[in-house]
């Protein structure tokens, strides 16, 4: 399985795939929403991971482009942000995001909604 993790934030990045790759995911990183369209259209993935507070592109207009034009309308799409208003949420539940984890996070936490969202089980 391969997940793709988007975040401006390296160290972020690296936590998270940490905790993917103990899941059994492949990951690929992308450090904007720009960067991870142009992954999302060289590879096919069964998750994606994005923060909402990025450069270029931020989350919600990821998940929205990703719903609608980007081919990923089925692929689970997980929000983890600093972000925990309900506002943002409520954006987020409106763009196709599939589940929200505030920053910081715990790593049982993150499998446990991975586990969720994608039926593992």
């Amino acid at each position: 399985m391969k997940a793709l993790i988007v975040d401006d934030s390296k160290t972020m990045c690296e936590m998270v795939s940490i905790t993917l790759k103990d899941k059994g995911f492949d990951t690929v990183v992308a450090y904007d929403g720009e960067q991870a369209v142009e992954a999302t259209e060289k590879e096919k993935f069964n998750l994606i991971v994005t923060d909402i507070n990025m450069p270029n592109m931020d989350g919600i207009e990821l998940i929205r482009y990703l719903r609608n034009e980007g081919g990923c309308k089925d692929i689970p799409i997980l929000v983890l942000t600093t972000e925990a208003g309900d506002n943002a949420k409520q954006m987020g539940r409106e763009a196709g995001a599939s589940g929200w984890i505030t920053k910081p996070f715990k790593p049982m936490v993150l499998v446990s909604a991975v586990t969720k969202v994608c039926n593992l089980a």
